[in-house]
């Protein structure tokens, strides 16, 4: 069954990390995957436009399927093999409705830590605006105070939408695993910063984990004032 599905990926990239989670989540261990690099440009290869003309990792294919968005893949893959390891759309109103919310939440709160993260390591020095640099740092803090309100109003050891990890943790955790790998205070992020360390001892993370975090554990300290 998994030898049906080809997912071509980078490391550290959260939309690629997304799709691997929900993969080994659904327990489709064995399918093909090629690691590419994004600093050679090998998103931009025709390996890459065959199946995703937009260029961009994660490229996914099911059989003759396509499905290139992290996000589509994801549901693609819970609509596929429902019956198969874990059940991620949770069947609770409440608890998908809010699972609904926090995923797509997430692709803003992706979004801002992108912005600063972005703008500090691909701008060049000279045409950098440290008013730029600080409305996005002041956006990431914003962000980052809503997401450890959410799970401090959850309580301790809860998911992003309750009780049972779902397609939220699935599509945010890996943002959340970046902005700690980019130097942020557990301390000052204290609920932020317990999820963190709950969810990456998940086997489906841990399988999961960016190669190049393993070889330098050590990780940025770009967030590390926020």
């Amino acid at each position: 069954m998994a030898q049906d599905l080809t997912l071509l990926w980078g490391t550290g990239s959260p939309p690629c990390w997304r799709v691997m989670i929900a993969l080994e989540e659904k327990k489709l261990q064995g399918y093909n995957h090629k690691l590419l690099s994004f600093d050679k440009n090998e998103h931009k290869s025709q390996e890459v436009l065959d199946i995703n003309p937009r260029g961009q990792l994660p490229s996914f294919k099911h059989g003759d399927v396509i499905v290139n968005e992290s996000y589509a893949a994801c549901f693609y893959l819970e609509s596929q093999f429902k019956s198969q390891g874990s059940k991620l759309i949770l069947d609770n109103p409440a608890e998908q409705a809010l699972m609904y919310q926090r995923m797509f939440e997430g692709l803003t709160f992706y979004e801002k830590l992108n912005a600063v993260i972005y703008y500090s390591w691909y701008v060049p020095e000279e045409e950098r605006h440290d008013s730029a640099l600080k409305r996005n740092r002041e956006a990431l803090a914003t962000e980052l105070k809503l997401w450890d309100g959410y799970l401090q109003k959850l309580g301790d050891d809860s998911y992003l939408a309750g009780r049972s990890f779902s397609l939220a943790d699935v599509t945010v955790f890996p943002t959340v695993a970046t902005v700690f790998r980019y130097g942020l205070s557990a301390e000052r992020y204290p609920h932020l910063g317990k999820y963190y360390t709950l969810l990456q001892e998940r086997p489906s993370i841990k399988a999961s984990w960016p190669p190049h975090w393993l070889e330098n554990p050590e990780g940025q300290d770009t967030l590390k004032d926020i």
